[in-house]
């Protein structure tokens, strides 16, 4: 009987144990996971001095706003790329910057203006040329987009609106201070880049 009681008490200790070691370790468990998401949100958690005050401000995914990176992309390499004054030294300006923002496509592209002498076009004739973006869409799935636009052109006899039409891929990589969103565009070619509108000027 003395025996029975005492394996009894034996078998509760045990599973007394065994409980309270289960037990312990699911808290374990639990705790290390509630401070791995707290680490994680500290983390995305900085704060911005703004004249020696603190001021919480909070880091975003960067999967969130890529899409809004992409646009602002491809819209600045076409406003660098399409924009263009009489002045050689703004020209090699602007396009110096626009290749940091594309592939070779960009480059042939600008080859074959330059061999066509369409920068000594406007250079003789004084135009300047300016972009006026209507939309661009990006499926950031397949990294592709097609950017909708109309080009001003503005010679001393006239003032041409042309239809402007490009697509192109996009490829992520490391941010830098001439590419400051961290992509290239690949593949970029025109579809579209028709006269839409030529207006004469009047001259005394």
């Amino acid at each position: 009987m003395i025996l029975k009681n005492i394996e009894s008490k034996i078998r509760l200790a045990t599973t007394i144990s065994i409980l309270s070691i289960v037990f312990s370790l699911i808290v374990v468990i639990i705790l290390t996971v509630f401070y791995s998401i707290q680490l994680t949100q500290a983390r995305k958690t900085i704060y911005i001095l703004d004249r020696d005050v603190p001021i919480l401000a909070k880091q975003t995914d960067n999967e969130v706003n890529r899409p809004v990176e992409y646009r602002a992309h491809v819209d600045l390499f076409h406003s660098l790329f399409f924009t263009i004054t009489p002045d050689d030294k703004f020209i090699e300006y602007q396009m110096k910057r626009a290749m940091y923002l594309v592939d070779e496509t960009g480059i042939q592209q600008y080859n074959n203006l330059k061999e066509k002498g369409f920068y000594n076009q406007i250079l003789s004739s004084s135009a300047v040329l300016t972009l006026q973006t209507d939309s661009i869409t990006v499926d950031p799935v397949k990294k592709h987009f097609i950017f909708y636009g109309k080009q001003r052109i503005e010679r001393k006899s006239s003032i041409v609106i042309r239809s402007l039409i490009t697509e192109g891929d996009l490829k992520d990589i490391p941010r830098s201070a001439n590419n400051p969103h961290g992509v290239i565009i690949q593949r970029w070619k025109t579809i579209q880049n028709n006269d839409i509108d030529n207006e004469s000027k009047n001259i005394f």
